[in-house]
């Protein structure tokens, strides 16, 4: 950018030279002259406000320590591309290159997190586990749920560990159809027999993760039987079948509850857990120190995050309206997955609990109704700078209440006047007994 302005400052001392005057550059002239030809008008300078407005210019670009980023598409999309590299390699270590959180930091003597990270808690096994840990554990789950119920083990394979959802539903429905044929015409032996080799098999259920264990543990068995052949040398050829097991023809009601099962099943999801902790009455009630878990994506939610941070910029140069500041601010918050909150009561007392960045507000009151000793009590909350949290459809990312925050719990004015003026006695807090006896203090 320097160049390019010291190219503009030779460029008006060539033009503002006088025919006199000795020229920065040699001036171009005709090889011959014609005789009759009238000499050329010297040029006209440019004026004294422009040449004070180009030196101004000069003098400010001189001050700025930085240049001035480049404005063409291709060098944008070059800068872009920079950055997102940068951010790529970054993101491997857990952490971004333009992130200034300090829950970034590697800082000695940094303050320990206010979460050790984001844990699930498995329906299956009831364990605890870290969020880098939930795939391994799942499938060790659904694995030794075989010993306990081997249909009910193999349906949650196929319906946990195929991710697409279509194809699932396909399948699920076409296998529900032969065990449904069997159940109706249990007398057509047609019916019990499924080619594998059949089209249908191939293209709808073959393809699906867990299905060959179905078929195995609701009473099927692979055979290699003869069928037809074509052409006069083989009269027969054999093909593989599964074939039902003649002592299921006694289960029947069995294959329908199998069916049944089969196409209400939904995939083993591991539930967030709360983290649920009370603390003291603390001045650094405000203050979080969040660990990598609330900030990491996945590669998926990585190139999300890569696609529109390259719109952005790309639109950088567009004269932005107020809603579509806005709308990119909301854009910005849906990278977070998780979101560490704290209610403060009015005694000071701190309830804190892990959420999705995605959930209503409605799952925070219900998370501190059910902390109270009186769950009956109205109250409302009140948001960063004392705005209140009255549409509980909204999702916390679209409250700005990510990845941390803490509010501030307002009991209902009239209700409490009413309970003053009957003289009951309040407890000194209005927390479960049991959550106040591990009551921690805020470090």
């Amino acid at each position: 950018m320097r160049k390019f302005f010291q190219e503009i400052k030779a460029d008006l001392k060539f033009r503002s030279a006088g025919p006199g005057q000795k020229l920065s550059e040699p001036a171009r002239v005709p090889k011959e002259k014609p005789k009759a030809e009238a000499a050329p008008k010297p040029r006209q300078g440019p004026t004294d406000e422009a040449q004070m407005a180009a030196a101004a210019a000069l003098a400010r670009m001189e001050l700025k320590p930085k240049a001035k980023p480049p404005s063409s598409q291709g060098a944008i999309k070059n800068q872009v591309r920079k950055e997102l590299m940068a951010e790529a390699a970054a993101s491997e270590k857990g952490v971004f290159a333009d992130q200034e959180d300090p829950a970034f930091s590697d800082k000695e003597g940094a303050a320990e997190p206010s979460v050790s990270g984001v844990y699930f808690i498995c329906p299956l096994t009831s364990a605890v586990v870290r969020k880098d840990e939930k795939e391994k554990h799942i499938r060790e789950a659904i694995q030794s749920y075989f010993s306990v119920d081997p249909v009910a083990a193999s349906i949650m394979e196929i319906h946990t560990f195929n991710k697409d959802r279509e194809k699932v539903r396909v399948g699920v429905e076409t296998m529900a159809k032969y065990l449904d044929n069997i159940y109706l015409h249990p007398e057509e032996e047609k019916y019990r027999k499924i080619k594998l080799q059949n089209k249908v098999f191939q293209e709808r259920i073959n393809c699906l993760e867990g299905i060959h264990r179905f078929f195995q543990s609701v009473g099927f068995e692979t055979k290699t039987l003869p069928v037809p052949g074509q052409g006069k040398i083989f009269k027969y050829t054999t093909e593989e079948y599964y074939v039902l097991k003649e002592e299921m023809l006694a289960k029947l009601e069995d294959l329908k509850d199998y069916k049944e099962q089969l196409l209400s099943c939904e995939p083993l999801r591991l539930q967030l857990d709360r983290q649920l902790c009370v603390f003291k009455p603390s001045p650094e009630a405000a203050r979080f120190e969040l660990p990598n878990d609330f900030y990491n994506l996945t590669a998926e939610e990585i190139k999300r995050e890569q696609r529109l941070r390259t719109e952005a910029v790309e639109k950088a140069s567009m004269l932005r309206t107020r809603a579509m500041r806005e709308k990119e601010e909301q854009r910005e918050m849906r990278k977070y997955n998780y979101t560490l909150l704290r209610v403060r009561f009015p005694d000071g007392y701190l309830l804190q609990g892990t959420f999705y960045a995605r959930e209503p507000v409605s799952v925070l009151y219900n998370f501190v109704r059910e902390a109270l000793r009186d769950n009956w009590l109205p109250f409302e909350l009140l948001g960063p700078g004392g705005l209140k949290l009255t549409d509980e459809n909204l999702a916390f990312n679209e409250c700005g209440l990510v990845p941390s925050a803490l509010l501030t719990l307002s009991w209902d004015a009239a209700v409490m006047s009413d309970i003053e003026a009957a003289g009951q006695e309040q407890p000194a807090s209005p927390l479960k007994p049991e959550l106040l006896s591990h009551v921690q203090t805020l470090s």
